[in-house]
């Protein structure tokens, strides 16, 4: 922790930094703040893309959470999620409670008028099933 967040005031604490980040944001984009609240067992939106990098926590329950390249992880209540958005492909954004609501809160950094998400075709997702992580 650097000395900056070390002097921060009561109550306020810095959960997570992804400096990297800023290379991913796109050109003139605008910053949005979304929530994604999944009621219990809801398998979330199906495979898709973001228009820009997204860096966000669940602030309540499970969400199982899958990106191109990565092998499934189940984040918990506080975890916290960072996705490059372009050409990579988010498989899954599940609730990963069956009896119990789920949520994300998130900032996406995109192109102003782009959508928050698009689907990907079942064409594509066979393409790059080779850039889907697997088990070993």
């Amino acid at each position: 922790m650097s000395a900056e967040h070390a002097k921060l005031p009561p109550g306020v604490e810095l959960i997570a930094t992804r400096p990297e980040a800023t290379a991913m944001i796109p050109a003139d984009a605008e910053a949005r703040s979304i929530r994604v609240t999944l009621s219990p067992g809801d398998p979330g939106a199906p495979p898709h893309r973001h228009p820009g990098p997204i860096f966000g926590y669940v602030s309540e329950g499970e969400i199982l959470f899958e990106l191109e390249g990565q092998l499934p992880r189940v984040l918990k209540a506080g975890d916290v999620l960072f996705e490059p958005g372009g050409d990579v492909i988010h498989y899954q954004g599940a609730n990963n409670l069956p009896d119990a609501q789920s949520q994300l809160v998130l900032t996406m950094f995109a192109p102003p008028g782009t959508p928050i998400l698009t689907l990907v075709s079942a064409d594509e997702l066979a393409e790059r099933r080779h850039l889907r992580a697997t088990k070993p």
